[in-house]
């Protein structure tokens, strides 16, 4: 589960360390969670190119200019990366992230 919102958003995609860790995460096939403002951390770990992906409405530039497709809906599900859009969708997300830890665990 990465950070959210606009202002940690921001500040953690610039964090080498960071985006090492979502690199590193995402290689390793293990559950990445994101909501709103999140989505950031992974485009700037460049991990979204072929990927489709959901967040806050403002960020369907940033995914479609790092190689992914953006969808306006409250979950998207690719692969090990979990997108979600706003607090609203909280309750999909959490049931999504739920969800894969639980097949993450039993694998």
């Amino acid at each position: 589960m990465l950070p959210s919102g606009v202002v940690n958003g921001d500040a953690i995609r610039l964090d080498a360390k960071a985006q090492n860790f979502v690199k590193e995460t995402d290689k390793a096939k293990k559950p990445i969670a994101v909501i709103c403002h999140g989505g950031w951390l992974p485009i700037s770990a460049g991990i979204v190119a072929g990927r489709t992906m959901t967040s806050w409405p403002s960020l369907q530039d940033d995914v479609r200019n790092a190689g992914g497709t953006w969808v306006d809906q409250e979950v998207q599900i690719d692969g090990n990366l979990i997108t979600s859009r706003k607090p609203n969708d909280l309750p999909a997300f959490n049931r999504a992230l739920i969800d894969a830890l639980a097949k993450k665990r039993a694998a």
